[in-house]
């Protein structure tokens, strides 16, 4: 099993920068493709970014050139740095892995941090 703890969100200005981060138990996480999604009130989760174990970087079409996905695997850790931050940015911001067992994939969530984007 993965617990996740995501980190960092709050209330910022129109153009801020928020860092989320998210840390992660147990002694696989390296090995893990980690990532952020998204929910807003009345809409669908979205994937924000996602990171292979490798360090390869998947953004969605919304924050490609806004935001940042990392992780540091030393600290069970990734982070979401977001720039230029916008009102249509505020969310809950979850943390995400999949393991494929042998009877079938699982999905683990975060408890969410809320991310809020306002004058």
């Amino acid at each position: 099993q993965v617990q996740l703890v995501e980190s960092g969100g709050g209330l910022v200005q129109p153009g801020g920068s928020l860092r989320l981060s998210c840390v992660g138990s147990g002694n696989i996480f390296s090995i893990l493709t980690m990532g952020w999604y998204r929910q807003a009130p009345g809409k669908q989760r979205e994937l924000v970014a996602s990171i292979t174990s490798g360090g390869s970087a998947n953004y969605a079409d919304s924050m490609t050139g806004r935001c940042t996905i990392s992780r540091d695997n030393a600290k069970n850790t990734v982070y979401l740095q977001m720039n230029s931050l916008k009102p249509e940015d505020t969310a809950v911001y979850y943390c995400n892995t999949r393991i494929t067992y042998y009877n079938g994939p699982r999905d683990y969530w975060g408890q969410g941090t809320q991310v809020t984007v306002s004058s």
